[in-house]
């Protein structure tokens, strides 16, 4: 079966006076995970200008964290047992609009726009991200059951080290990196095991990667926005 974009959100809101509650916004069956998950941290990069491409991404209208409904119910379990070990979820992306997808494609397809390759991608060539699966044309983030996360710990708010930042591009960020410390190893194994116990899958090449395995959308990309 061919992937599906599904594009919903302004029909939805359609005939409301002003703004509308987040969750009316939201299609039938996904859910904001700040109310799934009260406790949990987030650090929604996208709709900042503290990202790779250097500027808000489009279809980012608000900070939030939206998932599917088994997504969050998933994760609101794990957030118990990382609270069971003084830990809590610090959140960076979720669902992801197809539209942002596309302003990613366009970014890595402006070779003379490397302002931000010190920082986001040092050692990869820009025009080797697609190649080597960094960026892609479609993101599983778009079928709502991914998620992009760290872990921190409550007694001082502070993350633990995984050896590199978020949305680091290169092998230093693979799961399985050999050339980091004992220690930041550790605690990429932590936050791998947390997420398996909730069926979530890594994705070997960004310790911070996780999707839902039997996610319920597995062939459609949403484009609706996230406000």
């Amino acid at each position: 079966m061919k992937p599906s974009v599904v594009v919903m959100g302004a029909a939805l809101a359609a005939g409301l006076s002003g703004p509308a509650p987040a969750a009316e916004a939201l299609p039938p069956g996904f859910v904001n995970v700040a109310e799934a998950i009260p406790d949990a941290r987030f650090d929604i990069r996208y709709y900042s200008d503290a990202n790779f491409v250097g500027t808000r991404i489009d279809g980012y209208e608000a900070p939030r964290c939206y998932l599917t409904q088994p997504a969050a119910e998933a994760l609101k379990v794990i957030a118990q047992k990382a609270e069971a070990q003084g830990l809590g979820l610090l959140i960076f992306d979720c669902y992801r609009p197809a539209r942002a997808v596309a302003h990613f494609a366009r970014w890595a397809a402006d070779a003379a726009d490397q302002a931000h390759k010190a920082a986001y991608y040092p050692d990869i060539a820009k025009q080797d991200l697609f190649r080597e699966g960094y960026i892609a044309e479609r993101s599983g983030h778009s079928r709502g059951s991914t998620l992009d996360l760290t872990l921190f710990e409550r007694a001082t708010g502070r993350e633990l080290d995984m050896g590199t930042p978020f949305d680091l591009f290169g092998p230093r960020s693979w799961t399985a990196a050999p050339d980091i410390t004992p220690a930041q190893r550790a605690n990429r194994v932590l936050l791998q095991d947390l997420m398996a116990s909730g069926g979530f899958k890594g994705f070997d090449k960004e310790w911070w990667h996780f999707t839902l395995a039997g996610e319920p959308h597995p062939d459609t990309y949403f484009d609706f926005p996230i406000r």
